[in-house]
């Protein structure tokens, strides 16, 4: 597990650390990775916003 705080690429400001995963030889794997920037002055916060806006809701929480 990483002890690095990770940090907004563009603004610079500290981001939550967010945990995905992928498939490694038939296993999931954790993989830590940089969550999304919550600053309301940094562009890369207006881009995630737009993007949740354009999905829609409980299309990921569906499932058949």
């Amino acid at each position: 597990m990483d002890s690095e705080e990770h940090v907004c690429p563009v603004c610079g400001q500290p981001v939550e650390t967010v945990v995905k995963r992928h498939k490694t030889l038939g296993a999931w794997v954790p993989r830590w990775v940089p969550g999304p920037c919550h600053n309301p002055k940094c562009p890369a916060a207006a881009e995630h916003a737009t993007r949740q806006e354009q999905q829609p809701e409980g299309s990921a929480a569906k499932k058949s």
